[in-house]
């Protein structure tokens, strides 16, 4: 019976969590509490939806802003998948506003590019309307999420305001030839970037590649990936570095134990957030 009282525990606080989603406050324990706004829409598509976490407890100065953008293969998922993690950041970060946020799907009629970073986009300008200013922000994403964050922190963030990227499995260099093994691979090539938006001489793959996009003034990267990751390659991490050191812009990678779904298991996930704690302290400034 011992054994399961850890398995009770974890079940009993993801039961108070999800109760607590359901209503316009939600408290965490240790005097932190957040009010929500849920299924916020920034756009005319009804994909175009986002939930809202502002602090309760006043802190000094203006708060920065986690962005969190889930994963999917560019063409499916949702915002839900990462509730629980958002949460939980929340705990490690009380004194940050979080946004998770749904974003337009690619499809047989869409494309995914320049809309998907187009919508992060919206997502900040809604912010500073709401908000009554322009805040720093924190990108997160997995997977496709993770590539999302990257590419609009390198290649569209025009004002500068990403303070740091978090990139959890993200691909990073589609042009990498251990990647196009994806067995999406066709579809990414075909569907992911509108052809009419590249310049002429910049390739569909080169314009969703953020490596292609990182300059000496990128922000600050943080990358998680596993060590038996069968979707994304481990050359993807290797290139990643590589491109951020000779660009001479900050960056921190870790390698948790499993494959590409593995990264918010317990433990790792654990691992992560401190990481992520860590790495914004050295690397960011109010």
């Amino acid at each position: 019976m011992k054994k399961n009282i850890p398995i009770i525990s974890v079940c009993l606080i993801l039961f108070f969590l999800w109760t607590g989603c359901k209503e316009k406050n939600i408290e965490l324990g240790k005097g932190i509490s957040f009010d929500k706004e849920e299924n916020i829409h920034y756009g005319n598509s009804p994909e175009q939806i986002m939930d809202l976490y502002v602090p309760n407890k006043k802190y000094p100065g203006k708060k920065d802003v986690f962005i969190i953008i889930h994963g999917g293969g560019w063409r499916s998922g949702n915002k839900s998948q990462l509730t629980f993690f958002t949460l939980s950041m929340m705990q490690k970060f009380p004194d940050h506003i979080f946004v998770n946020m749904n974003y337009r799907l690619t499809s047989a009629t869409q494309f995914g590019l320049p809309n998907q970073t187009d919508d992060i986009k919206k997502v900040t300008e809604l912010l500073n309307n709401k908000l009554g200013y322009n805040p720093g922000l924190i990108l997160l994403g997995n997977s496709a999420g993770g590539h999302l964050s990257m590419l609009y922190a390198y290649q569209s963030d025009a004002d500068k305001k990403v303070k740091a990227v978090i990139n959890i499995v993200g691909p990073a260099d589609l042009s990498d030839p251990g990647f196009k093994n994806y067995q999406e691979y066709s579809f990414v090539e075909k569907r992911l970037v509108d052809p009419r938006v590249p310049k002429p001489g910049t390739s569909l793959i080169d314009f969703a590649s953020p490596v292609k996009w990182i300059r000496e003034n990128s922000p600050p990267t943080l990358s998680y990936y596993g060590n038996s990751d069968h979707v994304i390659p481990s050359t993807q991490e290797k290139i990643l570095d590589s491109v951020l050191k000779k660009n001479h812009v900050i960056h921190e990678s870790y390698q948790f134990n499993g494959g590409h779904l593995d990264w918010d298991k317990h433990s790792n996930d654990e691992l992560l957030i401190n990481k992520i704690e860590a790495f914004l302290k050295r690397h960011t400034k109010k």
